[in-house]
């Protein structure tokens, strides 16, 4: 069961989205960008942005943030945060809204510079795996 968002330690998941933004790549934006979410069994997983001369394929923080979930079990996600070069929340991109829906389903808390907000307000309407099949 997810905590209610005056339960949930938000400050404790922006030091570690703070600490992943410490070392994002981001020489050609210099944009650094650090993510961290709670997983349902209790983990914490971080990712950053990794850059690279091929604009189009740099790597959002979601991105990493994800692929360390699944390397160290998988599981869903139940609260995220992102943040800035500057240490402030930021909301994620399209492409890392959908990679969250996929991660975290519509009951992910996310925190917004508007408040906590449910992942089927981020994204409504999601396409995910339901719809292919």
């Amino acid at each position: 069961m997810t905590a209610a968002p005056d339960q949930f330690d938000w400050d404790a998941l922006l030091d570690a989205a703070r600490e992943a933004m410490t070392h994002a790549y981001a020489p050609y934006s210099d944009f650094p960008v650090g993510a961290a979410a709670r997983v349902e069994d209790g983990r914490t997983v971080v990712g950053c942005n990794v850059e690279n001369a091929s604009y189009g394929v740099a790597l959002c923080a979601e991105c990493g943030l994800v692929s360390q979930l699944h390397i160290t079990g998988g599981g869903t996600l139940t609260h995220f945060a992102c943040v800035n070069g500057k240490g402030e929340i930021l909301m994620p991109c399209g492409r890392c809204r959908q990679l969250l829906w996929e991660n975290g389903g519509p009951d992910l808390q996310v925190l917004t510079r508007a408040g906590v907000r449910r992942m089927e307000e981020v994204l409504p309407d999601a396409f995910g795996p339901s719809e292919l099949g």
